[in-house]
């Protein structure tokens, strides 16, 4: 291995030690149990799907903690039925799980269950800060939002970041998943060239069979992406083989700008979190 070659594998092993995950707060390695596949102090990010309440969030939020990872809730303002629930919610991920930082989302949902209609709505109350949230994470979307267009996306996204540097609170960018590099690289370029420096962690589909992964990517709208995933997968044989991030992450690498590098990679753990961690002991070693 050439010497190009060898630095390219250190910092692949290097991104991929450092990924954070994303679980579903009813998952069974939601707790204690993901010191059988994980080291503590891994970032692990506990997601809200509609089948779950923010109680269930909270409580695998405290069982992480108490395992020694650091927790970072979803916060789905859409979600959340008005002030008070939203309080409420906050306060408890403080006080009773521990955790300093969210990942505030606006949400998919049609119809906002209260008054919250996207996430800047939420963060403008000022309950975020009140209750001691010490930074605040947002979505960033490198192919687009299906219900958002692109110029509205971006101006929202601005909006939200200098509207939490006004209220104190530091920010960090989680991105969408995709399985093309192009679509990542030229929008992390343009944040950089935009002048948003904080932390960007590039969103990754972990290992899961292709007929998985592309149920996720149909569901959040990844229309390019998704073709590139197809390609090569036509056949019904090869639908059910698994897929990795392998290839998205060599690429990625090679062509990481030094004007916008990568900070890190969120992993979402589609096929599982045992798979994942599977995958990411295998990555890291070469």
């Amino acid at each position: 291995m050439d010497a190009s070659a060898t630095r390219q594998q250190q910092r692949i092993a290097e991104l991929v030690g450092a990924c954070s995950i994303e679980l579903s707060p009813r998952d069974e390695f939601a707790g204690a149990r993901l010191r059988e596949l994980l080291q503590p102090e891994t970032t692990v990010f506990v997601n809200s799907p509609p089948s779950a309440t923010y109680p269930d969030v909270v409580a695998a939020c405290a069982r992480l903690q108490r395992a020694g990872f650091v927790a970072v809730p979803h916060v789905v303002a859409r979600q959340l039925g008005g002030f008070t629930e939203a309080s409420d919610f906050l306060r408890r991920v403080v006080e009773d799980a521990g955790v300093a930082r969210v990942l505030l989302l606006g949400g998919d949902t049609a119809r906002p269950v209260g008054p919250f209609h996207n996430a800047l709505a939420l963060l403008a109350t000022g309950i975020v800060e009140r209750h001691g949230i010490a930074e605040v994470a947002f979505a960033g979307y490198p192919e687009g939002h299906p219900q958002i267009d692109s110029g509205a996306l971006d101006a929202a996204l601005r909006a939200k970041l200098e509207l939490a540097r006004q209220r104190g609170l530091a920010t960090s960018l989680v991105t969408q998943f995709g399985f093309e590099p192009e679509p990542i690289q030229r929008w992390l370029a343009a944040r950089r060239a935009e002048g948003i420096a904080c932390p960007i962690r590039i969103g990754l589909a972990g290992p899961a069979t292709v007929a998985t992964l592309a149920k996720f990517a149909v569901r959040c709208g990844i229309g390019a992406s998704l073709r590139a995933l197809a390609h090569g997968h036509a056949a019904i044989a090869r639908i059910l083989t698994e897929a990795n991030p392998n290839e998205l992450i060599e690429a990625l690498v090679a062509g990481e700008n030094p004007a916008a590098p990568i900070d890190g990679f969120h992993i979402f753990t589609f096929g599982g979190a045992r798979r994942t961690a599977d995958w990411r002991q295998r990555a890291r070693s070469g």
